[in-house]
C-alpha cells in the first residue's frame, strides 16, 4: 500500500504565497509522475501542474509563471510553490502519483494514488 499525505494549504491573501507538500510513503519501489490538481466547490477536479520523475513539467495555461512544481525523489516528496495566488486558486488541492510498489515476494503492482486533499482559500 502507498499513501499520500499532503500539508501546507491554508488561508492566504491575494498577492500571497503558499507552498504545498505532498510525501509518498509504503512499499514503494518506483514514483513516475507525481502532480497536483485542485477542485472548487462544484467544479471538476483539474490538473495544476505535473512533473516527471525526470523532471519535465507541464503547468495549467491559468497558473503559468505563477506556480512552480519541484521533487525531490530520495525523500519521495512533490512541491507546488504557489506565488502571486488570486481569488479563483481557491479550491482544496490533491497530490497525485503514478507508483509501482512491492505487494509480495517478487510481486509488484503499478497504480495511481491520491491524497486527502488540502484547503486553499485566497481571500481577503
Amino acid at each position: 500500500q502507498v499513501q499520500l499525505v499532503e500539508s501546507g494549504g491554508g488561508l492566504v491573501q491575494p498577492g500571497g504565497s503558499l507552498r504545498l507538500s505532498c510525501a509518498a510513503s509504503g512499499s514503494i519501489s518506483t514514483i513516475y509522475a507525481m502532480g497536483w490538481y485542485h477542485q472548487a466547490p462544484g467544479k471538476q477536479r483539474e490538473l495544476v501542474a505535473s512533473i516527471t520523475s525526470g523532471g519535465s513539467t507541464t503547468y495549467a495555461d491559468a497558473v503559468k509563471g505563477r506556480f512552480s512544481i519541484s521533487r525531490d525523489n530520495a525523500k519521495n516528496t512533490v512541491y507546488l510553490q504557489m506565488n502571486s495566488l488570486k481569488p479563483e486558486d481557491t479550491a482544496v488541492y490533491y497530490c497525485n502519483a503514478d507508483v509501482k510498489s512491492r505487494s509480495g515476494l517478487y510481486i509488484y503492482t503499478r497504480d495511481n494514488y491520491w491524497g486527502q486533499g488540502t484547503q486553499v482559500t485566497v481571500s481577503s
